[in-house]
């Protein structure tokens, strides 16, 4: 190889960053923090360079935080004194609980209607084996609270050890909040108990809300129109109200950043300010994509990133080296393998979408795709990473 090739591909990095706080101004803390790792790791930028960051530090800067009191005082003026059907939530302390307390603070009567076997993500209520052996038909089958029990007994999520059943209905039941419990798939099974719906799906949100509308609800939401507003000049999302939330104390969660496009804007100009490199910059939060043996789908946010410079829109336009290999190029070798793949990879232009040796690759969007590895890379503990610097993804063979 000659002294000019470059033998590394993408590179992530966890950028250290100094603790976020309501006020600060982000931009230069994002910009700042980059520079000084390259400097002190002797790396340089490149353009198409990308800088992510989380939404969790975007929305700390923005303040955008509400109560369990503004969530129930959003639900009072959505849903009167009528009972409520909470419909298809999540199991998660950290995501779904102190919604569920502000909605049944605001509720005198909630029939909590969850998914079964598992929620959206993944998260397992029952036992596929033992529906098989009950002959329960998960398609159609409303369970009862008592034939839940029956079947399935006490069933705590395997990596946390908590039954999500208990622990909602104590939930509920501790805001004075008469609660039901029921489990079924179908959307308008809760309307033989309540035509009044909030339903708390994240993906799936608009087909549930037309499926209701159409059966006859009288009142739908969904958790994106609770806080799409501030309540008593609360933080709010206009775009996803709860959804993308997580619980920041007892009595208050961190809502999704608000419109952050002007920041990775301003985050795109300052570093090519000081650099002279145009890079990208998107905000991310979950990446997407599911655990092997948890059965957990890792997407609980509403999107993997709510905003992004305009380098990042689109999905990746890739050949499979491995099918250029066997088949194309099965009969040379050295360098003129090499040689024939890379007039192959320079030659290719427009999409290659049904091209056979594109096969393989990921048609996902590329903002998808690098904000999942940025979230591996920053992690959700103590890494104290909550930048991360993307180098060469947008690198191919010839580079």
């Amino acid at each position: 190889m000659s002294e000019n090739t470059r033998l590394v591909g993408t590179v992530s990095r966890g950028i250290r960053c100094p603790i976020i706080r309501e006020g600060d101004n982000l931009a230069n803390i994002v910009t700042d923090s980059v520079i000084a790792a390259a400097q002190s790791e002797g790396f340089s930028l490149r353009d198409r360079d990308v800088i992510a960051m989380t939404e969790s530090i975007v929305a700390r800067s923005q303040g955008n935080y509400a109560s369990v009191d503004d969530i129930a005082s959003d639900i009072k003026s959505k849903f009167g004194e009528e009972t409520v059907g909470v419909i298809f939530p999540i199991l998660s302390r950290n995501r779904f609980a102190i919604c569920l307390k502000g909605i049944a603070r605001g509720a005198k009567k909630i029939v909590l209607m969850l998914a079964y076997p598992s929620d959206e993500v993944g998260n397992e209520l029952a036992d596929w084996d033992k529906i098989d052996e009950a002959g329960i038909n998960p398609h159609s089958d409303v369970l009862s609270l008592e034939r839940y029990r029956e079947v399935f007994g006490v069933h705590p999520l395997e990596f946390t050890g908590v039954d999500y059943v208990e622990y909602y209905q104590n939930l509920i039941k501790s805001e004075g909040c008469e609660v039901e419990i029921i489990f079924a798939n179908q959307p308008k099974a809760i309307l033989d108990y309540t035509d009044c719906v909030l339903t708390c799906d994240i993906h799936t949100r608009a087909r549930t809300k037309r499926l209701l509308k159409k059966a006859g609800a009288k009142i739908v939401f969904g958790l994106d129109d609770i806080l799409n507003a501030p309540i008593n000049g609360s933080g709010c999302n206009e775009n996803y109200g709860l959804l993308g939330s997580n619980k920041s104390t007892e009595d208050k969660v961190k809502l999704f950043p608000r419109e952050c496009k002007p920041l990775v804007l301003e985050i795109q100009k300052l570093i090519k300010e000081a650099t002279g490199k145009t890079v990208e910059v998107m905000v991310y939060g979950d990446g997407a994509f599911k655990d092997p043996k948890g059965k957990i789908w890792e997407l609980a946010d509403p999107v993997v990133s709510p905003a992004f410079t305009d380098g990042l829109i689109g999905t990746p336009n890739e050949l499979k080296l491995k099918y250029l290999a066997d088949n194309d190029f099965k009969d040379l070798s050295g360098d003129a393998l090499k040689e024939a793949i890379s007039n192959s990879i320079k030659a290719k232009n427009g999409s290659l979408v049904g091209n056979m040796a594109a096969q393989g690759t990921t048609p996902r969007q590329l903002t998808d795709l690098i904000g999942s590895l940025c979230d591996l890379t920053s992690g959700s503990g103590d890494k104290g990473t909550p930048v991360v610097l993307v180098q060469g993804y947008f690198d191919n063979y010839t580079n």
